[in-house]
């Protein structure tokens, strides 16, 4: 498994409910996009699970 996984945000929160909006700014997306990396723990995989079709995801 890799340590760390590369993010990047390719579609708005705008329009959202709160709770997506709360874990796009958890991951660090905050502009439409924007990419980071992160390291591969089972919370940062159970975010990327629930914003998985906004964003783009690299290993």
């Amino acid at each position: 498994m890799a340590d760390k996984i590369k993010l990047t945000l390719v579609k708005s929160g705008i329009g959202k409910n709160k709770r997506i909006r709360e874990t796009l700014k958890g991951l660090g997306l905050t502009k439409l996009h924007k990419t980071v990396c992160l390291n591969n723990t089972a919370p940062i995989r159970g975010m990327i699970e629930k914003v998985l079709y906004m964003v783009k995801v690299e290993i």
